[in-house]
Formats: C-alpha cells, sequence, structure tokens
C-alpha cells in the first residue's frame, strides 16, 4: 500500500505514529518525520506560528502542494493530518486534478473556533472526515467522531495527587513561543524553592538547546507525557501539552504569550472564551473551566507564582476522569481502518 501523509507539526507526527501501528506495511510518501522513512520534505521545514510568521512559508508551500498532488496520484490513499492552511489547499488540488485517490482528513479544521466557511471546503474535497472532538458534529454535516489520539498516547493516569517534589515546565514546542515564554518560566522557577524542575523538550528541539538560554536551574527531559505523570504540578505554554496533562491528571497552569498582532487578530476573529483545550472541551459540556489561563500581559513571574499557589489542584483528578469519559476512546485504530477501507 502507497500512502501519502501530511504530517506538518510536532504533535501531527506524534498521532501518525499511532495509526502506523494499526496500519500493514505502507510504502510512505509526503511530509513527515524521518524516523518513519524518506520524506519529500520534513515537517520541521514548516515549523512556524502566529500570523505573520507563516507568510515567508507561502512559497514553499505552493511548491509542496504541486508535488504532493503529482505523488496523491501514485498512492492508494492520502492522509493530512491538522494544519488546515496547508492541508486544504492541498486537498483542494488533489480534487481539482481529478484524482481518484481517497482523502482522508484526520483533526479537522477548528472550524467552532473561526472560519465556519472551511466545512465547505473539507466537505467538498475530502472523502473521510475523521473527527476527535465529540462537538465537531455540531458544525460538520459528515464527520465521523473517531475518537482522541491522546488516549492513545496516554494509557496511564493519576488517581490521587502526587507530592513528588518535581514540577514541569513546557514552554511550548515552536522557537518563538520558547524565547518568550523562558525568561519567565526561568524567574519562576528560581521562585520556587526545594523542588525539582523539569524543563520538558521537544525530542526535535534537543539539539537546540541554545534556544532556551540557561537551563542551569532545570532537569532537561524529553518524555511529555513521563515528566507530567511525575509531576505534582505544570506551567504549560498553550497547545496539546495542556490536554495531556488534564488527561494524566496534573495541575497545571496555562501562560501563553504571542506578537501582539497576532493576538489582534485573533481576538477579533475567534469567538472562544478559553484557549486552553480542556477548557474549550468542558465549556461544551456545559461546566465551568478546569485551569486558569494567563495571556499576554498576564503573563508575569509573579501572577504564575499566585496561579500556582492558589490553584485548586483536587479538582484536576476529578477533571481528568470527566474528560475521559467525554473522549471515550482513542482515535488510531479507527483511522487506520479507515484508510485501508475497512471501518
Amino acid at each position: 500500500m502507497k500512502l501519502l501523509v501530511s504530517c506538518l507539526e510536532a504533535s501531527a507526527n506524534l498521532h501518525f505514529e499511532q495509526v502506523l501501528e494499526h496500519l500493514p506495511k505502507c510504502e510512505l510518501k509526503g511530509i513527515f518525520d524521518e524516523k518513519f522513512g524518506e520524506p519529500f520534505m520534513r515537517s520541521s521545514e514548516f515549523s512556524a506560528m502566529g500570523f505573520v510568521e507563516v507568510l515567508p512559508l507561502y512559497f514553499k508551500a505552493k511548491r509542496a502542494i504541486k508535488e504532493m498532488t503529482r505523488l496523491a496520484a501514485e498512492c492508494d490513499a492520502v492522509l493530512l493530518i491538522d494544519s488546515p492552511a496547508f492541508n486544504l489547499p492541498l486537498a483542494k488540488a488533489i480534487k481539482e486534478a481529478g484524482i481518484k485517490t481517497p482523502v482522508t482528513y484526520y483533526i479537522l479544521p477548528q472550524v467552532w473556533a473561526w472560519k465556519a466557511g472551511r466545512v465547505a471546503k473539507v466537505e467538498a474535497y475530502c472523502d473521510h472526515l475523521a473527527s476527535i472532538l465529540p462537538f465537531d458534529g455540531m458544525y460538520y454535516n459528515r464527520s465521523r467522531y473517531v475518537g482522541h489520539p491522546l488516549l492513545d498516547e496516554l494509557r496511564v493516569r493519576k488517581n490521587e495527587l502526587l507530592q513528588s517534589g518535581k514540577i514541569a515546565f513546557m514552554p511550548g514546542s515552536r522557537r518563538a513561543e520558547i524565547s518568550r515564554l523562558m525568561p519567565i518560566f526561568r524567574e519562576v522557577a528560581s521562585q520556587i524553592k526545594g523542588k525539582e524542575k523539569l524543563l520538558v523538550v521537544p525530542p526535535f528541539l534537543a539539539n537546540e538547546m541554545q534556544i532556551y538560554g540557561d537551563v542551569s536551574d532545570f532537569s532537561v527531559v524529553t518524555d511529555a507525557p513521563s515528566a507530567l505523570l511525575q509531576s505534582e504540578f505544570a506551567f504549560i505554554c498553550s497547545g496539546t501539552a495542556t490536554l495531556q496533562a488534564a488527561l494524566v491528571g496534573t495541575p497545571f497552569v496555562l501562560a501563553y504569550k504571542a506578537k501582539a498582532i497576532d493576538i489582534m487578530i485573533a481576538r477579533i476573529f475567534v469567538k472562544l472564551r478559553h484557549i486552553g483545550l480542556a477548557n474549550i472541551m468542558f465549556d461544551f459540556m456545559g461546566e465551568e473551566a478546569l485551569h486558569e489561563e494567563l495571556l499576554q500581559e498576564e503573563v508575569t513571574p509573579g501572577n504564575i507564582i499566585k496561579a500556582y499557589e492558589s490553584c485548586d489542584k483536587e479538582k484536576f483528578i476529578k477533571g481528568c476522569e470527566e474528560l475521559r469519559k467525554y473522549l471515550k476512546y482513542g482515535s488510531a485504530a479507527s483511522v487506520a481502518q479507515i484508510i485501508t477501507n475497512k471501518g
């Protein structure tokens, strides 16, 4: 089986790795992490965040879409994971080229947050819509809830609070996020005495520690789930890591800083009360937020320490149980069945 894959993000590669375990032996083509084989382009070549920082990637993406469309004609199936700014134009190019290879979109565009017009495009250009959020069905007409990938990846959880003496710091997976948060996280770490501070570094950045600056106060680790399981608390940049922590049962506070123009644009177009994935889910469930969110100018060492000291840690164990019941099961096996036309 020849499979064309589009994984632009580190998280997409993690989710794809789980799907791959359920697939028959495949010849992989496209954009993905080199650990899976020889990609046409590496995922790391598309690492960027925000409305401004993605602009230099525009022409690279145009060239990539042209080549990916050609490759789609040689393959038995196409799997697009997240990244709608790239994957939607790719899906459109494949369909408009008259290529009959079935296209599966896994981790659908977040139309419940903004760009509701993407629903029509996804449904026009993609054959299978694999949803990882139970409420996607409120917006898409023919999406199928396949479960959530983190329930495949996080096989263990806490049943009670830990007093481990360890605290996790997770400043993000993009260089811009890290450069904004690390000076603040360093100051926070210096104010917390008697605890081991775990700095969680994505594996693909393990050889680029210079972007973190001075890490002498930290123990550097690369396994995020393990770090969260060991830690009694976590300080986390927005993103998948916040949901990881919630599903493990580790109390945490979200701290997020972005370019002012990105926040301005987001506040105009994004219609959500929260930015943390766990909080968004609890909102759809009709319940109060699970964790505190500090944004932009609120992200100061003093505010972060205050959030840490005043946190109601007990509710994270209950919140973990509620989220796992809400999401039900992992998604990898169902996605593999869709790709192989067995589900």
